[in-house]
């Protein structure tokens, strides 16, 4: 491998917004990366569901709908 054209690959730490950490591998710049959902807390593996909206598209649709 050429090492000129490689990326730095360092560790960092992934924090999730249930509050989970763990600490991986990345080319991303910067200690920590921030997520919104993980094995932790994702609906697949919990077996509950958890709406994520940003930008209030459910309230929206709630609201248009009269849900």
């Amino acid at each position: 491998m050429n090492k000129d054209i490689q990326p730095n690959y360092h560790e960092v730490v992934v924090e999730c917004a249930c509050g989970e950490k763990f600490t991986t591998k990345s080319t991303k710049a910067g200690e920590t990366i921030k997520i919104d959902i993980c094995n932790k807390c994702h609906p697949f593996f919990t077996g509950k569901q958890k709406i994520v909206d940003a930008s209030g598209k459910v309230e929206k649709f709630q609201k248009k709908f009269g849900l």
